[in-house]
């Protein structure tokens, strides 16, 4: 049995202000295992609402909205760089002291580094006003797939679940989310202020996201190893939720890659075929 190391030394941050120091992670578990389902309430008002608007655009034209969405996603951009810069570190000193072990199965993110704890917390907390990213896509008449709006309601829901339970696993989701979301909004930003971004960073960020589809997959596939070894004593992760991370990721995993290739091999398949034509 691998003994758990709940107490690690915290991570050598340059500057700790206030509101993080201050950050006390006692009540915020409790106010999400008193709450985290009221996240099935928001995501029937999202599908209402969503699929209530589309219907009421079929027949008028899309809003341009380019202040709002440049607004929008500088916004979100920021908070995902800044919330990549103060939990990444955490991530690596972790495995690079303790090692693969320690960052799946033990709290320490959110128990002995402020830090990190603080951006965890908001973190889950983001995944409720950014399914207004959704708003901008139907008032606009942009194509609406499956993909975008099933994972907005599907990570809202396992996140507030997690930071209930405190899974140890999430620093992983949570660290790949705010990277790849630090890409990803910077680049909805530069095209809504205009400019157009070659072809190759659209595929690198969609990339980024079928990697991180990947990373999760081995992550849960590792945590539910370590599981299966020692139980929740070795690793504090449940096993109903290493099942539903399991499931979400490799759902996640099989519609990026089919985006992916339907993007950038599918479409330029279509392309040679019309010239040819």
């Amino acid at each position: 049995m691998v003994r758990l190391m709940m107490h690690p030394e915290p991570s050598n941050y340059s500057y700790v202000f206030d509101f993080e120091e201050n950050f006390h992670y006692e009540w915020t578990r409790q106010w999400m295992t008193e709450n985290w389902t009221n996240g099935f309430y928001y995501c029937t008002i999202y599908a209402m609402l969503v699929f209530g608007l589309r219907r009421m655009m079929r027949d008028r034209a899309g809003f341009r909205l380019k202040g709002l969405l440049v607004l929008w996603n500088v916004m979100l951009a920021t908070f995902s760089l800044v919330g990549f810069a103060r939990t990444a570190p955490e991530l690596f000193r972790v495995l690079n002291k303790y090692g693969l072990h320690h960052s799946v199965c033990v709290t320490s993110y959110l128990i002995d580094d402020k830090v990190s704890g603080f951006w965890s917390w908001v973190f889950v907390l983001s995944k409720l006003p950014e399914l207004c990213d959704t708003i901008f896509v139907v008032l606009r008449k942009k194509p609406l797939i499956f993909l975008h709006w099933y994972h907005h309601m599907t990570v809202l829901l396992y996140s507030w679940f997690s930071y209930s339970e405190f899974t140890s696993s999430a620093r992983w989701f949570i660290v790949m989310n705010y990277s790849v979301h630090s890409m990803m909004y910077s680049y909805y930003a530069a095209s809504a202020m205009g400019y157009r971004m070659p072809k190759q960073v659209s595929m690198f960020i969609t990339a980024s996201q079928l990697t991180q589809m990947l990373v999760g997959c081995f992550i849960n596939y590792t945590t539910y190893g370590y599981l299966k070894a020692g139980g929740q004593q070795s690793c504090r992760v449940s096993q109903i939720n290493v099942t539903m991370s399991s499931l979400m990721y490799f759902s996640y995993l099989l519609l990026f890659a089919q985006f992916f290739y339907n993007a950038y091999f599918n479409k330029s398949k279509k392309s040679s075929k019309t010239k040819q034509q």
